[in-house]
């Protein structure tokens, strides 16, 4: 879940996985920058014992604070109200903030590397890994932006060494890195399996949000259009909608910037069902090629029952069945079964067959399509979360970003925008079918590998 304020764009990697998609980071503009702008003042020489030393300022009060709170969750409600603006929680309540430092499996501050008296940035150890944290406060010294995003690793200097830092992270990899041309086509300038198709994590919602586009364009519905929250479209996390009272109603602008920037699964669904399950299909079959690998197009909360419910007994009849009978059996069996009976996994299954599938050419055309579809609330949904990458604003006045997780599979992709209009999408998918990836490890290393590719891919337009 995302941890940000209203005047900050959240970088959020959400882990669609057995665990029940954990959401690692969400933050806004590194507080590294903010502190720049002004004036930074180098934080504090560690303590000889080793213990960093958080300077006594109204940002250093508040992180000391925050690290005792974190020790004894959940955080009672009037504390957090004590400690953080309303502006913050407004988008991020109480109980959402309790889940995510929750998910974070504890808090220990390891150093700080920038401070002044109103924001700070350092490395902190937690569950999840080492975490890079910022925080700043407001005038009245209470915390107005908060954000873990993984620690950055360098980024590749040659697509050589791309490939073999690439290779090394899962058995079976696909990558494109290419530039959309003004007739919507993606040229190619760098690839690895261009077109073996592999499995997505919630990368699919990118065609959810492509066949939603559509009928706003074509007037069959609007941004506005609200969604019925019923009992039987709720899924499971990431996410908050499934949190909603049972009958509420969400816009579809909100369940599409919800779907695409904190991954919410039941955005996916609610969206899925509205568009119907024949028009999401029929979009992935314009922009993928391999389209036909995703029919039945399932929705995560049929994915999260096939997989998670009764294992395999679900799994192995629905695998067994023809295509008219698996649309069948999603619409009866599937559906009547109890979203309770899901239970975590924590080895990859079925990622070939039981997942949403492309190939890193297909991604980029689906990028591509996005980009000729946008309008004012698509381009805010997919610019809302970067996943930390972090390219520079004034070289990149565009960056938009989805990726994707279970168990054995992790897959980013973005499309990025240069000053003079030049168009660039950036595609990574890696996958095991055997054993879990480590993503701790795993994330930051192809957030490194896709930021060097936008590196070269901006080089290599100079020197052509």
């Amino acid at each position: 879940m995302p941890i940000a304020p209203r005047s900050m764009r959240s970088r959020t990697i959400p882990l669609v996985s057995a665990a029940l998609a954990l959401a690692v980071a969400a933050t806004a503009a590194p507080a590294a920058a903010a502190a720049a702008a002004a004036g930074t003042t180098a934080a504090p020489t560690p303590a000889p014992t080793g213990t960093p030393q958080i300077p006594d300022s109204p940002v250093g009060g508040q992180l000391r604070w925050l690290l005792t709170a974190a020790a004894a969750l959940p955080i009672p409600e009037d504390q957090i109200r004590a400690h953080f603006s309303a502006g913050f929680l407004a988008q991020v309540p109480p109980a959402q903030l309790n889940e995510v430092l929750q998910s974070l499996g504890g808090l220990r501050l390891e150093s700080l590397s920038e401070a002044t008296p109103t924001s700070l940035s350092g490395l902190v150890t937690t569950g999840q890994g080492r975490l890079q944290i910022t925080m700043a406060v407001d005038g009245d010294g209470r915390i107005d932006g908060l954000g873990f995003t993984l620690e950055q690793r360098p980024a590749p200097g040659s697509w050589a060494e791309l490939d073999k830092r690439l290779r090394a992270l899962a058995p079976r990899v696909g990558f494109l890195a290419a530039e959309v041309r003004g007739n919507g086509t993606c040229r190619p300038v760098h690839t690895l399996a261009p077109d073996t198709p592999r499995p997505l994590g919630s990368m699919f919602k990118l065609y959810v949000l492509g066949a939603t586009a559509e009928q706003v364009k074509k007037g069959r519905l609007s941004w506005d259009t609200p969604l019925t929250i019923r009992p039987g479209l709720k899924s499971l996390p990431s996410g908050t909608l499934q949190d909603r009272p049972d009958n509420s109603t969400v816009s579809v602008r909100e369940a599409a910037k919800l779907m695409i920037s904190i991954s919410d699964n039941t955005g996916a669904d609610l969206l899925i069902d509205k568009v119907g399950r024949a028009r999401v299909e029929t979009r992935m079959s314009t922009w993928s090629r391999h389209a036909s690998l995703n029919r039945p197009f399932l929705t995560t909360r049929e994915l999260f029952l096939l997989k998670g419910a009764d294992y395999p007994r679900l799994a192995k009849t629905y695998l067994s069945l023809d295509r008219s009978r698996r649309y069948r059996y999603l619409d009866t069996t599937v559906a009547r079964t109890p979203l309770s009976e899901v239970k975590p996994w924590a080895k990859p299954r079925d990622i070939g067959r039981l997942e949403w599938l492309a190939s890193p050419g297909d991604v980029c055309r689906a990028f591509a399509g996005l980009s000729a579809l946008n309008t004012p609330p698509l381009d805010e949904a997919m610019s809302a979360n970067d996943a930390g990458l972090g390219l520079d604003p004034k070289a990149w006045t565009t960056v938009w970003y989805k990726g994707g997780s279970e168990p054995g599979v992790l897959a980013m992709g973005y499309l990025a925008r240069d000053a003079a209009g030049r168009t660039y999408v950036v595609t990574a998918l890696t996958s095991d079918p055997d054993t879990a990836l480590d993503e701790t490890a795993a994330a930051p290393e192809l957030l490194a590998l896709v930021r060097g590719s936008f590196a070269m891919l901006a080089k290599d337009r100079v020197r052509g």
